[in-house]
C-alpha cells in the first residue's frame, strides 16, 4: 500500500489566486508600458512630420533658388553670360 501525501484543501485556491494575482498584475504593467510607448510614438510622429515639413520647405527653397545659386558659383569662377561685359572692382574697398 503506498502512501500519498495529501496537501491540505486551501493549497489549490490559493496557487489558483496568486497565479490570478501574479497575471493582473503584470497585465497592468504591460498596458502602462503600452500607454508610455503610444505616447512616445505620437512624439516621435510629430517630430517626424516637423522633419518632413522642414525638409520639403528646403527642398522648395533649393528648386527656386537653384539657377540663382549656380549662376553665382559660375561668377565666382570667372564665368559671364553670353555677349555680357563682366566689370571686376579693383578698388581696394
Amino acid at each position: 500500500m503506498k502512501h500519498h501525501k495529501v496537501l491540505p484543501r486551501w493549497v489549490g485556491p490559493a496557487v489558483i489566486v496568486a497565479l490570478c494575482g501574479y497575471l493582473f498584475i503584470n497585465v497592468l504593467q504591460c498596458q502602462m508600458t503600452i500607454s508610455t510607448k503610444r505616447q512616445e510614438l505620437a512624439s516621435i510622429q510629430t517630430e517626424l512630420s516637423e522633419q518632413q515639413a522642414q525638409n520639403e520647405e528646403l527642398s522648395r527653397s533649393l528648386d527656386d533658388d537653384e539657377d540663382a545659386i549656380i549662376e553665382r558659383i559660375a561668377r565666382e569662377q570667372g564665368y559671364a553670360r553670353p555677349n555680357e561685359r563682366v566689370f571686376y572692382d579693383i578698388g581696394g574697398k
